[in-house]
């Protein structure tokens, strides 16, 4: 049902960072990570028409007009629309059938495609109720646009009403060893219905890899500059705390974003990660943690040395919690 059946490893690109917003990319560097993909059996890309304001989806496109239909064949596609502004230029959100096809149809045009396999709202416009969302995004199944349709940041009451007008292929969440939110009612209610959890930033935004975003970096990029978690003193905090983690990922002979991985998929058979990342080095990093098998003990080792609460800082600013449903 939910379109992620059977694909070679339960892994996807998160393509945001193709958009610039961890730092300056190019197109070649995305590119390579699709390459990258290809090679090693990664089929899921995961996108928005935000994303670098179209850059994420066109970067996409010229991937596939370069590298053919077995490119495109290859890869299971994701994108979201839903995010605008209003006449005052402030962040808002829409979700009626007339906005939600013309960004689809422009994120289409600028993939080179004819439908995606998973189209998102990639945030709930409060008024407007989830059921008639849902039926606009049916709509764009019925007319061949999308072959499945999700959400991004909902509740699990508010996934469990949409299914009740269509099946919803994926949810996606911020999911990940500092961020545990979603093991409060979201694992559940998608193993429930049969949806994907597709967890997104499933490396705490760097702070759960060998290599953090430095100190002096952070001020550069907008989103983490104003991010709890990476203003002092948390990021001081949260980097001496996940330090621990890293030294038992050296003790277990793996990359630390292999180990966050890993720990990930080991919570539960439908979850998908999507993390994101500009180097191809550190992308085979990631990938390597579907590889890895974790025991009982090994997983009693991770959350020892981060425990369930463990990260200093909310996740999100207050601008940034406007959108994303809080359900606990």
């Amino acid at each position: 049902m939910n379109g992620f059946e059977g694909m070679q490893r339960r892994f996807g690109i998160g393509a945001m960072s193709f958009g610039n917003f961890y730092g300056p990319t190019t197109e070649a560097n995305s590119h390579a990570i699709m390459d990258a993909a290809m090679e090693i059996g990664v089929t899921h890309i995961d996108t928005s028409n935000v994303y670098g304001m179209g850059g994420s989806e066109t970067a996409i496109g010229t991937f596939f007009k370069a590298r053919g239909s077995a490119a495109r064949d290859h890869f299971h596609i994701a994108t979201k629309a839903g995010i605008t502004k209003d006449a005052d230029g402030k962040r808002a959100y829409r979700n009626d059938l007339a906005h939600l096809e013309a960004e689809l149809d422009n994120s289409l045009t600028r993939m080179g495609v004819d439908a995606v396999d998973l189209f998102y709202i990639h945030r709930r416009q409060a008024d407007l109720p989830i059921e008639d969302a849902t039926g606009h995004l049916a709509r764009l199944v019925e007319k061949g646009k999308a072959k499945t349709i999700g959400f991004s940041e909902i509740a699990p009451s508010s996934l469990r009403r949409a299914a009740t007008v269509h099946p919803i292929a994926a949810v996606q969440s911020e999911y990940s060893l500092s961020t545990r939110m979603p093991e409060l009612g979201l694992v559940q209610a998608c193993a429930e219905l049969g949806t994907a959890l597709v967890a997104f930033s499933p490396v705490g935004r760097s702070l759960l890899t060998d290599h953090p975003v430095p100190a002096d970096i952070v001020p550069t990029l907008p989103f983490l500059s104003s991010n709890p978690r990476f203003l002092e003193p948390n990021y001081s905090a949260n980097i001496a705390i996940t330090h621990r983690f890293r030294a038992l990922a050296a003790e277990m002979g793996e990359p630390a974003a292999a180990i966050a991985i890993a720990w990930l998929l080991h919570k539960a058979p439908h979850i998908v990660p999507i993390p994101g990342t500009r180097s191809v080095a550190h992308f085979r990093e990631l990938v390597r943690g579907t590889d890895l098998t974790l025991t009982a003990e090994d997983i009693t080792r991770i959350e020892t040395v981060l425990p369930v609460g463990w990260a200093h800082g909310e996740r999100y600013s207050k601008d940034q919690w406007i959108g994303p449903e809080q359900y606990c």
